[in-house]
């Protein structure tokens, strides 16, 4: 397994749409998925162990974000599944619901999407304001692999941020994860 960081944060750098299938069984678009105040597209995928050891936190972070700052949120699954068929549709549903997902879970079959964001690894975070500028590309927070009441809570904190004056913050720490399974395109 190779991890991998994502780069910093073009600041200012506009969202780009997208339309895609969610396991909920709708096709999403960007405006469908923003708050009033920004939207947090985050790339995921089921197998990553560094979303799974993150992903119970992120649920937490984001019903807060979505429910006292209007800010709304989105994951994508962007992986080929003929290589990593346990991030398939079938088990992007199954994920999503022993989760407890609070947003929409999309399918990005063609890869275009996350081509298009620049995602480099799961997780990869993209906080957006409400004007659709980027604000932050960081991590989710300090604490890595274990749960501790102790680590600064960044993703929430930036985002909060965002939903209140539109602004993320300078410092930022790259998230790490895994990266993007890519279909190979040479044949």
């Amino acid at each position: 397994m190779v991890a991998l960081e994502t780069p910093l944060c073009d600041f200012d750098r506009k969202a780009i749409d997208f339309c895609l299938p969610g396991v909920d069984g709708k096709t999403w678009t960007l405006a469908e998925c923003s708050g009033p105040r920004g939207v947090l597209v985050m790339f995921l995928c089921n197998h990553c162990p560094y979303v799974q050891m993150v992903v119970d936190r992120l649920i937490c972070d984001v019903k807060e974000l979505q429910t006292s700052y209007g800010i709304g949120a989105v994951a994508i699954m962007a992986n080929d599944v003929e290589e990593y068929p346990q991030d398939s549709f079938d088990n992007m549903k199954k994920f999503a619901t022993q989760r407890g997902f609070c947003f929409p879970y999309l399918y990005d079959a063609t890869q275009e999407t996350a081509q298009r964001y620049e995602a480099v690894c799961t997780p990869d975070f993209f906080g957006f304001n409400a004007d659709n500028k980027l604000q932050y590309r960081g991590r989710l927070d300090g604490a890595r692999q274990q749960m501790t009441s102790n680590a600064r809570r960044e993703l929430f904190e930036a985002m909060m941020m965002v939903s209140k004056i539109g602004r993320g913050p300078q410092e930022q720490y790259p998230s790490i994860g895994c990266s993007i399974k890519w279909r190979n395109t040479m044949t």
